[in-house]
C-alpha cells in the first residue's frame, strides 16, 4: 500500500477512505518528524564542526545520558530506535564518546556509558533542544502537551497491536 495511493483489493472489507486517509497521513509525518529531527542535528554538528559522528549516533549519546546500559538495554529503554546499534556503539567506542566494559555477571554482557568527549555532546545536543523549545513555546498556540498525548496514545495503540500477534 502506498502512502499517496492506497491499494484496493477486492477480497478485502471496505474500509472507510477518511480515517485511512488519516491514518496513513499520520505515519507519513511521524516517518518525516523522525528525519527532520535528524537533519536539524545534522546541520547543528555541521555548523559546529563536529564531524566525526553522525545524528543517529549523537541522538544516542544524548538519550544514555548519565546512564550505564547494556547493548540490550538501549533498545528497550527507548534510547535507540535504529537496527544497527552494535555498528553505533563500536564507533563511539572507538573515537572516545563512550566507554565499554564487560560486565562482571554476564560476561557476554557489554556496559556502556559516556566518555568526557560523550558528555559534551549531550550538552551540545541539549542546548539545541533547549533553543527550539523555548523558540517554540514562545508562540502560545503551540501546545506540544496535546500533541505528546496523541502521540502516547498512537503509540500505546501500536504496542497493543504488537502485544496480540503473539
Amino acid at each position: 500500500m502506498s502512502m499517496l495511493h492506497p491499494l484496493s483489493d477486492p477480497s478485502e472489507p471496505m474500509v472507510d477512505p477518511v480515517p485511512l486517509g488519516r491514518y496513513l497521513d499520520t505515519l507519513a509525518l511521524v516517518e518525516r518528524l523522525h528525519r527532520l529531527l535528524l537533519d536539524v542535528i545534522k546541520d547543528e554538528f555541521e555548523r559546529l564542526g563536529i564531524i566525526e559522528i553522525n545524528a543517529v549516533q549523537a541522538l544516542l549519546l544524548f538519550n544514555v545520558g548519565d546512564n550505564e546500559v547494556t547493548a540490550g538495554e538501549l533498545k528497550t529503554r527507548g534510547y535507540y530506535q535504529g537496527s544497527n546499534v552494535s555498528y553505533n556503539l563500536k564507533k563511539l567506542v572507538d573515537l572516545g564518546y563512550m566507554h565499554h566494559q564487560r560486565c562482571a555477571v554476564d560476561r557476554r554482557a557489554v556496559r556502556v556509558r559516556l566518555t568526557e568527549k560523550g558528555r559534551r555532546v549531550r550538552l551540545t545536543l541539549g542546548a539545541l533542544f533547549a533553543r527550539h523549545a523555548g523558540l517554540w513555546s514562545a508562540d502560545p498556540e503551540r501546545d506540544l502537551a496535546g500533541s505528546n498525548d496523541r502521540l502516547r496514545m498512537l503509540e500505546r495503540f501500536w504496542t497493543d497491536q504488537i502485544r496480540y500477534l503473539y
